[in-house]
């Protein structure tokens, strides 16, 4: 009797328990950041888009200003580790305003490249640019980096640069970015990371969360902005999880290459 009772009076909270548990998770599994912000997944990519829409009309302006130019060397080197030649057909995935496409086109000047983000403000930007470049043969495709309109193997280069830590689900990017991509095809992305010596990382953080926003308001009346910039820096997987997780998706001969102290690093891959 004794054990009958004390079955009765247990169940229940076992079963009200393990659904708290459940619905716990279920509630885990739909949050994500924006910046230093807890948003659910589903309300991610319209505080990105707003975000981007704010900046997209001093974007290259204010990377010139906030990192003194140096985002430029960065990015030509970036280009120079891809090594492109004329049969290279690549796709800038969240390429924004062509900062990427142009040095791409500007060392392999007969490849192909296809210019892809979700941001229509941005596109707009780079086909400007293109415009002025006198460049007339890029394609560009507004769409999610995490659902790309591509067949599989259509591409045998894929870049990603200052984009990819915006989006809601990393991972789909890269599973898309090895689907796309042709056998032998290589995936290379260019992201700000962690820097590790600590002298360094102080003044780092200081620049980043005192002097930054106060550029976006100046430069671009958009301190808040500037503000998620910063912060989202920060909520990206440190050099060797992101390393881990690209070859999760299935790249091999994955590595990564630290740019200014680890300010931002190079990540490699190849589909084999």
């Amino acid at each position: 009797m004794n054990t009958l009772r004390r079955q009765l009076l247990t169940t229940p909270r076992r079963q009200f328990t393990t659904s708290s548990l459940i619905k716990q998770q279920q509630t885990n599994e739909e949050i994500t950041h924006f910046g230093f912000e807890d948003v659910r997944k589903a309300e991610k990519q319209g505080k990105v888009d707003e975000v981007f829409a704010s900046v997209a009309p001093k974007y290259d302006l204010m990377n010139d200003v906030m990192s003194a130019g140096v985002h430029r060397l960065w990015k030509d080197h970036f280009i120079s580790t891809l090594n492109p030649t004329s049969t290279t057909k690549l796709l800038d995935s969240a390429g924004g305003t062509g900062d990427i496409a142009f040095r791409y086109k500007n060392y392999a000047k007969h490849a192909e490249v296809t210019v892809c983000d979700i941001n229509p403000n941005m596109l707009e930007v780079g086909k400007q640019r293109a415009e002025q470049l006198n460049l007339h043969d890029l394609q560009w495709v507004c769409s999610s980096a995490e659902d790309l309109p591509f067949e599989n193997n259509s591409f045998n280069a894929y870049t990603i640069s200052f984009g990819i830590r915006n989006c809601t689900n990393i991972d789909k990017v890269l599973s898309e970015a090895y689907r796309v991509l042709s056998p032998g095809g290589r995936f290379l992305c260019l992201e700000f990371s962690h820097v590790e010596s600590a002298p360094v990382k102080t003044l780092y953080d200081w620049y980043s969360f005192n002097v930054l926003p106060v550029m976006g308001e100046v430069i671009a009346q958009d301190w808040k902005s500037y503000q998620y910039l910063a912060e989202s820096i920060r909520k990206f997987p440190t050099q060797r999880h992101f390393k881990t997780m690209i070859e999760e998706v299935g790249f091999k001969a994955v590595t990564y290459e630290n740019l200014t102290f680890g300010v931002c690093a190079i990540h490699s891959g190849f589909k084999v």
